[in-house]
Formats: structure tokens, C-alpha cells, sequence
């Protein structure tokens, strides 16, 4: 029998953890017809009020029994569903469920990868996990289209998500080319970019224009002429407000040309990879020397699943660490694994099971099946929005992203509808910045969205726009 005091491991975990589940998926659905939407309903200080009286004192003198059932439940009737076909706005991914199931067993075994002794089958599972996602990157097929030279061996570092493998990629290109590295980049960069460069210690990065939203080959070019080498650029493959993907293949022959290291940041589109229809569209990715990954977006994953992938595993040796107690050296030369070189991180989750499992039941097909479907909803309803005379497309998508606004609407309507909707909890939108104008953000995850969601979403707007 399971008390609050069992263990998740051992002989008597599965005995302890399955009327706990009971427990939790009752609750996940009794808190989920209690939110009767995508997003709680009332605001923030309505949602704040249900989640306190729902829990009341966190810290009682004597436990609850029921607190498990208590506090899930709070926690699914004001949360934000990503699952809901009405919830949009943001690179929020509904988890696949066997990848959740998985997530499980690592926290009931909790594994930690900071020494062979603590994972040692996850360590070897993180291996084959980031070594096959490398080479899918750097020498997709065996045409060997990356170019990988024969000294070099692509592997990958996983990591919380694109912010952070942005800051790695940072970390390894000064150490790689000196502290006097400045970071070259796109207007249309993510955020986490400029603001890794401050983190290191860098120059002002130079941002590069991005008319249309994509890098500008031709600026970056003037861009490196005019500045001292030596050079880190940084394109990407899926911008977070519009999905657009930078001219890869000319921004690698400016890199080329001018002896600069390339990084893309992939964390939105390089899910594309998987897709035998959409690969294409990131040509020129093998060209990088690193490429940030997240599979928290267009794989289905449970955050945390971010990686980095590089090039040349020997870049990775600046990240050597030495902990006696964790990988003292003669441990190391009697063949024990070191795993401090594999994150910044000490403590860390083998996020890989996850990773693993999905990759080994859907395969390439499976996964590219699913960006396929997100990315032609994007089409279909870009196309409804098109169509409709109330409404106004910004351009067709080449994700799953689609930026729509009201016609003839003020950005102070745009921006009051979005805030209407979240606020009644009857649909979660994004906004973004685009040709000076604000607009509405629809950004497709749920490869179970259909055209009649779609056609409602654009019902929902309409309704609530201010006239």
C-alpha cells in the first residue's frame, strides 16, 4: 500500500507510484473541466485567487493525505492547455504521451548526469541520443552532404532549451576564436542571443537588417568587411515572431568568405529536419559549426529538450571540469566515463530517455508526419484569413506560424482583443511586431488542430473585435 513516506524506486515503487497515478490523472481531469477552456478564465488576479484557496496553507504543522489530489488539480484549473486547439499564441508544444510516460521513469529513478556511478545506462543513452541528432544535422544521409571533414565527429550537448544552447554556442565560439569575438546577428535574432553576448562578456554585438524579416546576405557581408575579425554570426532557422528562416546557403558563403563562424539558431524550425517535404527548407544548416535544437517545440517533448549540436566534437573539450569526487582521474583512466564535459551543469535530468523513446517509436516518418500536419494547418489557415474580407495576412507561412490582423483595426484594437480573449479564458493568441504594425499571432503545435478549430479561432476574433 502506498503512504505519503514510499519510495518512487526500489521493490516497492511500482506498487507506491500506480494508485498515486489514479490519483493524478482523476485530477488532471477534474481540474481540466473546471478550466472549460484553454486558459482559466478571469485574469491574473482571478486565477491567483483560485490557486490560493485551492491550497490554502502549503506548509501545514500536520500533512493533508489528499494534498496530491488537492494541488494537481489547482494546478490543471488554472493552467494553460496546449493541447486545446485554441491555444496558440506561444512555441508551446502539447507533450507527446508516450514522451510523458517516459518522463516518468526518470523521475522515479532520477538518474543524475554528473557521474557515471549515478547513470550509467543514461550516460550511454545521451550519448546515442545527441550523436544521432548531430549527424542528422552535420551528414544527413549517407551521401554525406555535410562535409564533414574525416577528423571531425558531430556530436551534441543536451540542454534546457534554445536559450541556453544559444549561450553555449556563444561560450565555444570564444573560446575557439578569443574573448575579442564579436557576435554578428540579424535583427530578426531571438533575444537570448545579444543577451548571451553580455553574459560572456563580449563586445555590442552588430545587428544586421532583416528586411522582410530574414537576414540580409549582402548587409552581412558589408557588415564583415567593415568590422574586425574575428566574427561569430549568428543566423536562424525559425524566427519566433513569423517562422522565417534566413538564406542559409548565402549567409554561409559570406561566413565562408570571410573566415567567420557560423551558428544557427534551429530551436523553432529545426524540427523541419524530420520531414522528407519540408527539409529543404533548411539547406545550408550543415553548413553551421553549431546549431541549436529544441525539441520542447517541434518534437512533442516535455520541457526540458534543447540541444546543441556542433560540428567538431573537439570544440566540446573547453568544457572540461574536474570534481575529484565526480571524475577524478584515475577513475577516468580506468575507463569510468567523465560526464562534466557534457553541460555547464552539474546536477542535471537525462532528458534523452524521452527523447529516445519518441525518436525510436515514431522514427524519422512518425515525427516528420507530425511537423508536416502543424505546418500545413499553418497554410490552411493562412488561407482562411486570406479569404476573409474582415482580415488581413501579414504573408504565408513557411512554419506554423501565421501573424493576422482585423482590417482597417488600430494596433490598440489588436492588442485588445488579444487581452479580451485571454482574459475570459476562451482563447490564448500572440502578438508580434511586424512593418511597423502590431498583429495578432497564431502559432500551430497540435498536429490534432482542425480546419473547423481554425475556421472557430477566426470566429472567435471577429467577435471580439472592437468596432
Amino acid at each position: 500500500m502506498s503512504t505519503p513516506a514510499s519510495l518512487a524506486s526500489g521493490p516497492e515503487g511500482p506498487h507506491a507510484l500506480r494508485p498515486l497515478l489514479d490519483t493524478v490523472l482523476h485530477a488532471l481531469s477534474e481540474g481540466a473541466l473546471l478550466r472549460q477552456g484553454p486558459l482559466p478564465a478571469g485574469g491574473p488576479d482571478a486565477v491567483a485567487a483560485r490557486m490560493r484557496a485551492a491550497v490554502g496553507d502549503v506548509l501545514p504543522d500536520q500533512g493533508e493525505p489528499n494534498a496530491l489530489h488537492t494541488v494537481v488539480r489547482a494546478l490543471a484549473e488554472t493552467a494553460a492547455d496546449p493541447a486545446d486547439p485554441l491555444c496558440t499564441a506561444h512555441l508551446h508544444c502539447p507533450p507527446l504521451a508516450l514522451a510523458t510516460a517516459a518522463d516518468l521513469a526518470v523521475s522515479a529513478l532520477n538518474p543524475s548526469l554528473d557521474s557515471w556511478d549515478q547513470a550509467p545506462g543514461a550516460s550511454e543513452l545521451e550519448a546515442l541520443v545527441t550523436g544521432a541528432l548531430a549527424r542528422e544535422v552535420f551528414d544527413p544521409g549517407t551521401g554525406g552532404r555535410g562535409g564533414i571533414a574525416a577528423r571531425q565527429v558531430p556530436t551534441a550537448l543536451i540542454t534546457t532549451g534554445g536559450t541556453e544552447s544559444n549561450q553555449v554556442a556563444l561560450l565555444l565560439a570564444r573560446e575557439a576564436r578569443g574573448a575579442g569575438v564579436r557576435l554578428v546577428h540579424g535583427a530578426n535574432a531571438h533575444h537570448s542571443l545579444p543577451r548571451a553576448a553580455w553574459l560572456l562578456g563580449l563586445a555590442e554585438p552588430v545587428v544586421v537588417p532583416a528586411p522582410a524579416g530574414a537576414l540580409d546576405p549582402a548587409a552581412l557581408d558589408e557588415a564583415l568587411t567593415a568590422l574586425p575579425g574575428p566574427h561569430l554570426v549568428a543566423a536562424t532557422a525559425g524566427t519566433t515572431d513569423a517562422g522565417m528562416i534566413d538564406p542559409l546557403p548565402e549567409i554561409a558563403a559570406v561566413c565562408a568568405a570571410h573566415g567567420a563562424r557560423l551558428h544557427v539558431d534551429a530551436a523553432y524550425g529545426g524540427g523541419l529536419l524530420f520531414s522528407d517535404r519540408y527539409r529543404d527548407l533548411l539547406a545550408g544548416l550543415d553548413a553551421a559549426d553549431s546549431v541549436t535544437l529544441d525539441l520542447h517545440k517541434l518534437g512533442w517533448q516535455p520541457v526540458a529538450a534543447g540541444l546543441l549540436a556542433v560540428r567538431d566534437a573537439a570544440d566540446l573539450a573547453v568544457l572540461h571540469h574536474r570534481a575529484d569526487y565526480l571524475n577524478a582521474g584515475d577513475d577516468t583512466e580506468a575507463g569510468l566515463p567523465d560526464l562534466l564535459g557534457r553541460s555547464l551543469h552539474t546536477s542535471r535530468r537525462p532528458d534523452a530517455l524521452k527523447i529516445a523513446v519518441t525518436l525510436k517509436t515514431l522514427g524519422r516518418s512518425g515525427l516528420g508526419r507530425l511537423v508536416e500536419q502543424v505546418c500545413d494547418g499553418a497554410r490552411e489557415f493562412a488561407a482562411l484569413v486570406h479569404e476573409h474580407p474582415g482580415f488581413e495576412l501579414h504573408d504565408r507561412p513557411t512554419l506554423s506560424t501565421v501573424l493576422f490582423r482585423p482590417a482597417h483595426a488600430a494596433d490598440d484594437d489588436v492588442a485588445a482583443v488579444r487581452r479580451t480573449l485571454l482574459t475570459d479564458g476562451r482563447a490564448v493568441l500572440g502578438r508580434a511586431r511586424a512593418d511597423g504594425r502590431l498583429w495578432l499571432k497564431v502559432t500551430l503545435l497540435n498536429p490534432r488542430t482542425r480546419p473547423d478549430d481554425l475556421a472557430a479561432l477566426l470566429t472567435l476574433v471577429e467577435g471580439n473585435t472592437p468596432r
